[in-house]
């Protein structure tokens, strides 16, 4: 049975191929159009996939996308209804795309398979999947576990920002949620548009700045922007908040709880900033260690599995490790929404067709993440003399570890290579 799962039309859009449960391929389009974050429908990634594996579009028996477009709008909808008459001129911008385009996602989905191979059994092939169930189907089928607890979190999906499910062999529990608009995702990207960086790419500058500053600001975090339980669930103080209906993370009052005016992209990086990072930082380890250490008691299951944006912060994800509440812990490497292609083409395979899963107990089925495309010598080098490009040919034995100049030297007690 061959599968595709698709993601797009926000961020990071990606396409995975599966046969029989097997990961074939797995890019994102960004890849191929060289425009970061690409989000259009990803028919480069598509097309490498069937390439891949010598496939028609007629040969596949399912594309399946990474979430619920419905949904997402009633989201929408409900939260500018909510916040009237705030919030109009997000309104007016993102509901006419919503009508014209995306809330017919089956037909835009359609139309753009149809550029690759016109077949009209397509439109009965085309399946929809929760955005955070592909977060954790990506986590939990590709793991070596047979059982395991799964937590996604991410700024937000169709309603969910944090899941909590249960996998075991082929299929997936929902056992708990937290709903928009109170996200640990969108907590974190406010501090990234506040630090002057861009949401959904600079979150990892973030992470880096952090061990430069200071945590002093961790309590004014905790005191007036999110209210922690002692279980790791939590609720964020909307009135410091603008991105429910507005066209900024951040408002005023945010301003005025920091002392401080939103940091433009050029503007010099103070220590204040470094420590606001170091802040939101400790704030966001503090809230994943209280959900991990309480989900190990809640369940008693010694395998962990993450996906969700939120899960590329591999800080975080050291703290999970190092203190030892789960005995294995295995994570999504593309965790972000690229990942939710692969986890949406599982999620089918499994819960829909009812496959069987076979679990390798040394590896995981990723195959160390080499999804994508690769070049062979011949093919560089017919493009390098197509183009005309000058190039030096070197054997393995030339750039060979043995005959490279390595210098070590010791800088303020520490190792420097050059």
């Amino acid at each position: 049975m061959n599968i595709i799962g698709i993601s797009c039309f926000y961020h990071d859009s990606a396409a995975a191929l599966i046969i029989n449960g097997n990961i074939i391929s797995a890019v994102q389009e960004e890849r191929f159009t060289r425009i970061k974050h690409d989000a259009r429908f990803p028919i480069n990634s598509i097309k490498y996939c069937l390439n891949s594996a010598n496939l028609k579009i007629s040969d596949i028996d399912a594309f399946v996308f990474y979430e619920k477009p419905f949904i997402k709008f009633e989201r929408l909808l409900e939260t500018y209804l909510q916040k009237v008459p705030y919030g109009f001129t997000s309104f007016k911008i993102a509901i006419p795309l919503w009508i014209k385009e995306k809330l017919f996602q089956r037909q835009l989905i359609l139309r753009n398979l149809y550029s690759i191979e016109k077949n009209t059994l397509i439109k009965d092939k085309i399946f929809f999947t929760d955005h955070h169930h592909s977060h954790a189907a990506s986590a939990f089928y590709p793991s070596p576990f047979d059982e395991s607890v799964i937590l996604t979190m991410d700024g937000v999906g169709e309603w969910t920002t944090t899941s909590i499910y249960l996998g075991k062999n082929n299929s997936l529990e929902l056992k708990k949620e937290i709903k928009f608009p109170h996200s640990l995702g969108l907590l974190y990207s406010a501090f990234t548009y506040f630090l002057g960086f861009k949401v959904n790419d600079g979150e990892y500058k973030i992470m880096g700045l952090a061990p430069y500053g200071e945590p002093k600001y961790s309590e004014v975090i905790k005191n007036n922007l999110v209210d922690i339980k002692k279980d790791g669930s939590f609720r964020l103080n909307q009135k410091y908040f603008n991105y429910s209906t507005g066209l900024t993370m951040t408002n005023k009052k945010f301003n005025k709880l920091f002392k401080m005016e939103v940091r433009k992209g050029n503007d010099k990086l103070l220590q204040k900033h470094m420590d606001i990072a170091a802040s939101i930082q400790l704030v966001l380890e503090e809230i994943v260690l209280l959900l991990t250490k309480n989900l190990r008691k809640e369940y008693g299951i010694k395998n962990l599995c993450l996906a969700g944006g939120v899960a590329l912060n591999c800080v975080a994800n050291g703290k999970i490790l190092k203190n030892g509440y789960f005995k294995n812990l295995w994570i999504q490497p593309a965790a972000g929404d690229a990942g939710g292609s692969l986890g949406a083409a599982l999620a089918i395979y499994y819960e829909h067709f009812k496959k069987k899963r076979f679990i390798s107990s040394k590896n995981d089925s990723m195959k160390s993440s080499y999804l994508g495309p690769a070049f062979s010598n011949l093919f560089i080098k017919k493009f390098l003399d197509k183009n005309n490009i000058k190039y030096k040919f070197n054997n393995e034995k030339k750039i060979s570890f043995n005959n490279c100049k390595f210098i070590i030297k010791r800088k303020n007690n520490r190792m420097v290579s050059r």
